[in-house]
């Protein structure tokens, strides 16, 4: 009997599922508006998420609510981006009524007068979840078997799953649901999109050129270009202002004005920037060589170093850092953080003070102190010494938000683990004449979440490829080792 009961169940949930898929395959009869259920991971990857779903019905369902009641407490960065996303569900919802929020109440931005989208809060019905085809046993497969009730009362609607989890978009897909990925801050689909600071030219740069008009002032020696002429013929691609344009022949120029008919070059003689040093540390190769140009230029306030491992970012990012707050005194301090692994976001299982806390997760920063230093013959002094004087303050991500940095440089090490949400937040804490540097390796993602295209370190260089006193480099090749160098590319 028992086991005639389990076949029975079996087929009563394939049934479901078939009946569900049937009704997915004709998104022909689907009307244009849709519902989009939104998981936890979205509201945390985003807060501000179910703002972004333009005339369409949000649904957050009642066990994402509670997974965000249990994630709100501490002061780690979810825990804040959790209490973000339950206040904005709040002021939605307001004071309506249960029939209200059952319709659909409307969403409106805050600061705008007008509304779009309805939001609802799908309660938990364990009648209608039993039927489902996935056992209760997990919170995404309550919402899975909720969305499949709905689906069975409501035939006539299109319910999309969102979600940042690719194994939950996997089973809802198996179970006849649509799901997809929250695509909102995702700006480019391949990460070879993504602007890296350069344009490399086959031979010789000025044999492409037909019409130039150069000018030598004090501050150096400026080409004016047409940009169409740039952009269709020789470049295929757009340009952005503090980009280079680098060839064969040894010519590197830097984008310094971008209007709808010109664009200027400055020409930047390659020896020159070759022999350009900070705190003793010379660039290896030309891309080197115009990131620690960027570093060092006071009228630059955003810069965003990506490359592989080894291929020199940290340690040039330091150099430069330590170069304009000790030697040239443009800043007060130096500010150095990362994100770390979730069982670190509190930081109270370690001993000591919030730098000895944080030394573990922001060991690359030391490391390249004492590599600057090797050759000096007190090493450990000289680390000291640069410590105290370039007042180096080790800060935990989570402790950012709320303060102001007035003069100061802020190094953002391994951005490519922060979502757009997150690096918003770093990047809104520089104050009046600070300088921010965010350095990551989009192949070294460690967040569950994110991929190349969606993380904080894509949106950041995408959305700020044209901002005049920002610059993107990325750099090539990794000259830590022969054996890094031989590793990176085998293994």
């Amino acid at each position: 009997m028992e086991e005639s009961a389990a076949v029975i169940k079996a087929l009563n949930r394939k049934n479901a599922v078939t009946s569900v898929a049937s009704q997915n395959a004709a998104p022909r009869n689907r009307p244009a508006r849709k519902s989009y259920v939104l998981d936890t991971n979205v509201l945390i990857h985003d807060p501000n998420s179910l703002l972004n779903f333009e005339e369409h019905h949000v649904i957050i369902p009642m066990t994402v609510l509670e997974e965000l009641d249990k994630l709100k407490s501490g002061k780690s960065g979810v825990a804040g981006e959790c209490r973000q996303a339950i206040r904005l569900i709040d002021q939605v919802l307001g004071s309506a009524s249960v029939d209200e929020i059952e319709a659909g109440v409307p969403i409106q931005a805050p600061g705008r007068k007008d509304t779009h989208g309805t939001l609802t809060v799908l309660l938990n019905r364990p009648e209608l979840e039993e039927e489902g085809v996935l056992a209760n046993d997990l919170n995404d497969n309550r919402i899975i078997n909720s969305l499949l009730a709905l689906q069975r009362q409501h035939p006539d609607q299109h319910y999309v799953l969102v979600t940042k989890d690719i194994n939950m978009r996997l089973k809802a897909r198996s179970c006849g649901l649509d799901a997809e990925d929250y695509h909102n801050d995702q700006l480019v689909s391949d990460i070879k999109q993504l602007n890296k600071g350069y344009h490399e030219v086959p031979g010789s740069f000025w044999d492409c050129v037909q019409q130039v008009e150069t000018r030598q002032t004090p501050e150096g020696v400026f080409h004016t270009l047409s940009r169409a002429f740039l952009v269709d013929e020789v470049l295929g691609t757009e340009v952005y202002p503090n980009q280079f344009i680098l060839d064969e022949q040894g010519f590197v120029g830097r984008v310094t004005e971008v209007s709808s008919h010109t664009v200027v070059l400055r020409d930047l003689p390659r020896d020159q920037l070759l022999h350009e040093s900070a705190w003793g540390l010379k660039p290896i190769n030309v891309h080197q060589a115009i990131a620690l140009h960027l570093l060092l230029d006071p009228d630059v306030h955003i810069v965003n170093l990506t490359g592989a491992a080894g291929s020199g970012k940290t340690i040039l990012a330091l150099a430069a850092s330590i170069e304009m707050v000790i030697g040239q005194k443009r800043y007060n301090k130096i500010i150095a953080t990362r994100s770390t692994p979730p069982l670190a976001e509190d930081h109270g299982f370690l001993p000591g003070t919030e730098e000895e806390k944080m030394d573990p997760w922001l060991g690359a920063i030391t490391d390249n102190i004492e590599a600057l230093h090797l050759n000096d013959e007190n090493p450990l002094s000289s680390i000291q010494y640069v410590k105290e004087r370039a007042n180096i303050q080790f800060k935990a991500l989570n402790y950012i938000r709320g303060r102001s940095f007035q003069k100061a440089i802020i190094l953002i090490d391994e951005c490519q683990n922060l979502t757009p949400h997150q690096m918003k937040a770093i990047i809104t804490r520089a104050g009046e004449g600070s300088k921010v540097v965010c350095l990551g390796n989009l192949a070294q993602i460690d967040t569950p979440y994110l991929s190349a295209t969606s993380s904080g370190l894509a949106y950041m260089a995408e959305r700020f490829k044209g901002f005049g006193h920002g610059g993107s480099v990325h750099l090539n090749g990794v000259p830590r080792s022969i054996l890094a160098e031989f590793a990176e590319s085998h293994l």
